[in-house]
């Protein structure tokens, strides 16, 4: 078993959020809990990509799902809750926080 703050599981954590539609994930769960269809609305890409990144995450143990009738709820999981600061998470070994970034899709549009 890996010990938490370790540089091996640091890096396990860090692989888990080398994207940057799983940060936006993130991002958007640290306001509540939503199901895939709100995220797809927040974040704009195909579902079945949307559904990959949510599947990684919660691999990496960094959500969780609640089955509410045909719909998946995802939120962050709440080893992950627990260490939550504002529009923050402290990972254990480090912290990530969302604080003054552009949000994705605002990013691209001023790209486009």
């Amino acid at each position: 078993m890996k010990k938490t703050g370790s540089p091996v599981s640091c890096a396990d954590k860090m692989k888990f959020l080398s994207d940057a539609t799983r940060l936006s994930v993130l991002e958007e769960l640290l306001t509540g809990p939503k199901n895939v269809t709100q995220l797809n609305a927040l974040i704009k890409i195909d579902q079945s990509l949307l559904s990959h990144h949510l599947a990684v995450l919660r691999h990496g143990g960094l959500v969780t799902t609640t089955r509410e009738g045909k719909a998946v709820r995802y939120e962050i999981a709440e080893e992950a809750k627990a260490q939550m600061t504002g529009k923050a998470l402290n990972l254990g070994c480090c912290h990530i926080s969302f604080v003054g970034l552009p949000k994705k899709r605002q990013a691209d549009e001023l790209l486009a």
